[in-house]
């Protein structure tokens, strides 16, 4: 049975395939052939193009989105932590990335847009992503993270970081490669976030690397220059229609708790479509066609939570601290206890927040992938 993008998890890059030619219609991903691969880029040199690495051609022609970059995800690509450095050990990663993705998945090209070595080498993943970047509109359409590949620029960082953190010299080379994908789509430091954050059934980017974000993501702002007035108090998720994740069977526990009846498994069915459309018309937010969880959506939906609290509200939040790595210490039982308490207050503490243990907007939006301008003001 052929697998449809939307419901393949992250696992099958490496092990089934998608594609790499995206539909012509994804979703809202309007795709259009584009023209052969451009020249090095003058404007970021030190990233290393496809035809400099020795790629292999695409299978079929790469697509161009006709969707506005809103974002970027960072993955791990669940490779071992080497401790060769080289030049030329990152352009072998590169090789070896494409003819995974092509031979074995049976993609069109490389997944992901950039790919980044332990050494810190940055390297052009699918063809014509330095182009784009260059032109810093019109991404191309990757096979990165389903339902976000034509919305968001895809990083992967060699290595597995699920109790290890990444090299110096890869956090420096990934501050540096999203700052420029931030400044040439007009996007933010708070616009980064994590694959599991979109995805169901996968551990990336890895427990340990994700607790790096609020440092990567500070470090992004420093170096775009961002005034902090500019900060927002909170960004979200925008999860929607054509994303399954753990975000969204947080979605779905706190919808039922609002009085609807769906299922949380993390999957953003059709049914959803018209709970999600009925919860924002009655709370007097704009619908989308599309489903989207945008800001007045999430901060009308969750609740404040203190140590009496209980039921659904308490299992989503244990649910998505199980996920970020509190699984020793927190149960799903819709108890907020003792666990449930100190996993909150690590929590608050990662992103600056007072560690009081009470969930409130800010503590929810961290919890569930977002940023808040306290991480900023802590790590900055």
């Amino acid at each position: 049975m052929a697998i449809h993008e939307h419901e393949v998890d992250r696992r099958t890059l490496f092990k089934v395939g998608l594609g790499g030619a995206v539909a012509a219609v994804v979703g809202t991903e309007l795709a259009f052939p584009g023209a052969a691969e451009a020249a090095p880029s003058a404007q970021f040199p030190w990233i290393i193009d496809c035809d400099t690495w020795g790629a292999r051609p695409p299978s079929s022609p790469v697509q161009i989105t006709g969707n506005t970059t809103n974002k970027i995800i960072l993955h791990h690509m669940a490779f071992p932590n080497v401790t060769d450095y080289s030049r030329d050990h990152a352009i072998q990663l590169a090789k070896d990335c494409q003819d995974l993705h092509m031979d074995t998945n049976g993609w069109a090209d490389t997944g992901q847009h950039f790919t980044v070595s332990r050494g810190g080498y940055v390297m052009e993943g699918r063809h014509r992503s330095l182009e784009t970047l260059d032109a810093g509109e019109h991404q191309v359409v990757a096979a990165h993270c389903p339902g976000e590949n034509g919305n968001a620029i895809g990083i992967e960082n060699e290595g597995t970081y699920i109790t290890e953190t990444p090299p110096h010299a890869l956090v420096d080379s990934l501050v540096k490669l999203c700052t420029a994908v931030c400044t040439q789509f007009d996007l933010k430091a708070w616009d980064i976030f994590g694959h599991w954050d979109f995805r169901l059934g996968t551990e990336c980017p890895g427990v340990a690397f994700y607790a790096e974000f609020p440092m990567i993501r500070a470090r992004v702002l420093n170096q775009l220059r961002t005034p902090k007035r500019d900060i927002p108090a909170r960004r979200w998720p925008d999860i929607w229609r054509f994303v399954d994740s753990p975000v969204v069977g947080v979605a779905q526990y706190l919808l039922n708790n609002a009085g609807y009846d769906l299922t949380p498994d993390g999957v953003f069915g059709t049914d959803m479509n018209t709970v999600v459309a009925d919860f924002q018309t009655a709370h007097g937010i704009p619908v989308t066609a599309d489903a989207t969880f945008d800001l007045a959506t999430w901060e009308a939906l969750v609740p404040d939570l203190g140590k009496d609290a209980e039921g659904l509200p308490v299992q989503a939040l244990q649910t998505m601290l199980v996920q970020k790595g509190y699984a020793d210490t927190v149960a799903v039982t819709g108890e907020y206890d003792h666990g449930t308490m100190k996993a909150v207050q690590a929590m608050q503490r990662l992103h600056g927040l007072r560690p009081n243990g009470k969930v409130d907007h800010s503590t929810w939006c961290a919890v569930v992938g977002g940023s808040v301008r306290e991480a900023f003001t802590a790590h900055c």
